[in-house]
């Protein structure tokens, strides 16, 4: 009985093909508001909803005292101006009130900073493992047709981008309730000079209306130059070993500089226009200010108006203008934000295609044998790699994979450990259909040592043990031993304890699929898969792998995607596959009696099977 399979992209459209690409644009400013990423932002701030009002209510505070100073000031003034006992009296007290209005402005300036920062610092860790969690689980078909500079950019620059945003939002709260204060307390202490200081606004207002479209694009083409200029950078170094081989230095110097050049000159033109509204805003304020002394000093010299309430007047006026820059610049924030945002949550909405069934059940250690039945599968719609597959392995058995390149060699070992779900027909491992077991069984159950090992940063150590976590340095030892590793781990500076670079750099190719090898002993998996493992290393090396190969692959089912022929010769079975299609099996010795396409490639006397092009696969049958 077959298990049910996912429909064919000739008769469907997979959402594993279509659904889990993220979008290519990478637009820097969105919609200035949108409640969607605004409702999906909420929902990781409501576990510090108890702290975040706690820090509004702070921001609050803090502003309200910034209103109440200069108000305090001006009653001081006017006391030291009264006459008498009482006036003296009530001079006391206001100093009293002075102290205790700064006291109480410098412990809700700290609490505010202190609460908004563990609150943007926590959101930026939960938005960030989210992420990171959704990373680990989407399927690899998303993975294979998603840039990975573009994730790391959503899960830095993009994730940074929210968290600066509700930082601003709630200081923005406090920047307009100072903002409406000002202009209510200045109406207040005198509605004249009030309007005639605020008259200076509206000269402001059609200065940023004027100001912000172009501004805007000069920032937008500032950014976009800078991301040029990093990408070419980043590809330049990645290539700096091939650039050197083809001599490309001054080619590529010269490349870079116009992109240099092009993005010096689009930062000079942003900086100017960022610089403009500086010099524009400090006049603007010196004009109020003048407004007030000339207009208010002639008010006070004819007892219209009080000292004091001048004074106000020019401390208010000083800091009107500051929360108008920070609200016109939270305004390009919260815009950039919204279109981070889409972007954020567009990576945690895709669709995790490949996943346990909800009856999944484990996978016995003894399942062994390994089957495909009539499997049909590829990476696209309307474009299958493996057409109507038919194949076993039986347990214990070694089954050596060959044919040309694109034959679907691969993608048969990518599906017995469902990386990918197969569009029609079933996988099966023991009899149990890969679907319905659980996917850390098949982790447990599959090892596979890649053409390109990968290490991690960490300890020699570390990497042999890395998908068996508890494993003992002695069985790590031992491992290393078996596969003949042990004499040059030893020669290591720290031996099992050297720390590796990224990717294991400091090693030699060899010496990296060693451990790798090393670490599918240590695994211990009753099923081995093995995709070119001693594709990129030399001939000594590889009889060094060779010889590991006998001791990992005794008692286990393996699949060898042969590289070289000694390998293949040596598997218990050749499976031949062209254009998806399994079109020979048996022994080295069968095959060549059956005179049929293996036979015809063999006596081209190719070193590797896969240097044969599907071209060459036709003129073999030819």
């Amino acid at each position: 009985m077959k298990a049910a399979a996912p429909p064919s992209p000739t008769h469907g459209s997979p959402r594993a093909v279509v659904g889990s690409q993220v979008s290519f644009e990478e637009e820097m400013f969105g919609a200035a508001f949108d409640g969607r990423v605004v409702r999906r932002f909420w929902s990781f701030v409501t576990p510090h909803r108890r702290r975040l009002w706690i820090g509004v209510a702070a921001v609050l505070v803090f502003t309200l005292t910034q209103i109440a100073i200069p108000l305090v000031l001006r009653h001081a003034i006017d006391g030291a101006l009264a006459v008498g006992g009482a006036g003296i009296e009530v001079l006391h007290w206001i100093v009293i009130a002075f102290f205790a209005v700064a006291a109480l402005n410098y412990a809700s300036n700290f609490t505010q900073e202190l609460i908004v920062g563990r609150i943007s610092g926590s959101l930026l860790f939960d938005l960030r493992r989210a992420m990171y969690a959704h990373l680990q689980h989407v399927s690899l078909s998303f993975m294979d047709k998603t840039e990975v500079g573009r994730l790391m950019s959503r899960l830095q620059g993009d994730v940074n981008a929210l968290q600066e945003f509700l930082e601003t939002s709630i200081f923005a709260i406090g920047d307009f309730v100072l903002l409406i204060g000002i202009i209510t307390v200045l109406l207040f202490l005198d509605v004249r000079l009030g309007l005639l200081t605020l008259s200076v606004v509206p000269v402001l207002i059609v200065v940023r209306i004027v100001w912000l479209p172009p501004a805007r694009r000069a920032f937008m083409r500032a950014r976009e130059a800078s991301s040029v200029v990093n990408g070419a950078l980043a590809e330049n170094v990645h290539g700096v070993r091939t650039i050197q081989e083809m001599g490309r230095e001054a080619v590529n110097l010269d490349l870079f500089d116009d992109k240099a050049k092009d993005n010096l000159h689009a930062h000079l033109r942003a900086s100017k226009f960022s610089s403009v509204m500086i010099p524009i805003v400090d006049t603007l304020t010196g004009i109020a200010m003048a407004i007030v002394i000339v207009v208010g000093g002639a008010m006070v010299l004819g007892q219209e108006l009080g000292l004091g309430v001048m004074v106000a007047f020019l401390f208010y006026v000083q800091r009107f203008f500051d929360p108008i820059r920070s609200l016109t610049i939270q305004y390009s924030i919260m815009q950039r934000a919204m279109a981070a945002g889409q972007r954020i949550f567009e990576v945690l909405d895709v669709p995790v295609e490949v996943r346990d069934a909800p009856d999944a059940a484990p996978l016995p250690r003894e399942a062994r044998a390994i089957e495909l039945d009539d499997v049909t599968f590829g990476y696209g719609p309307g474009r299958p790699v493996l057409r109507n597959v038919t194949l076993r392995v039986e347990p214990g058995e070694t089954v050596a994979l060959v044919g040309p390149t694109g034959s679907g060699k691969t993608s048969v070992t990518a599906l017995v450990h469902r990386f990918y779900d197969v569009w029609n027909g079933a996988v099966r491992i023991g009899g149990h259909d890969v679907r319905n077991v659980r996917q850390s069984d098949l982790g447990a159950h599959v090892a596979m040592v890649l053409q390109e090992p990968f290490l991690f940063t960490g300890t020699v150590g570390d990497n042999i043990r890395y998908n068996k976590a508890d494993a003992t340095r002695g069985q790590v030892e031992a491992a290393a031993r078996a596969v003949g590793a042990h004499d040059f781990i030893e020669r290591l500076p720290e031996g099992y304890d050297t720390m590796l670079d990224q990717r294991g750099a400091n090693l030699s190719l060899g010496q990296r699929q060693l451990l790798s090898f090393a670490r599918a002993l240590v695994a211990d998996a009753p099923i081995l898969v093995l995709d070119e493992a001693t594709a990129n290393v030399d001939s000594y090396t590889e009889r060094r792998i060779q010889r590991a190969l006998a001791r990992l692959l005794e008692g286990r089912t393996a699949i060898v995607i042969a590289h070289r022929l000694a390998t293949i010769r040596e598997a218990d079975r050749i499976l031949v596959l062209r254009d998806g299609q399994l079109v020979e099996q048996g022994t080295h010795e069968d095959l060549i009696g059956l005179g049929g396409l293996y036979a015809r490639l063999y006596r081209l006397n190719h070193a590797s099977f896969d240097d044969f092009s599907a071209e060459d696969a036709v003129a073999a049958e030819s």
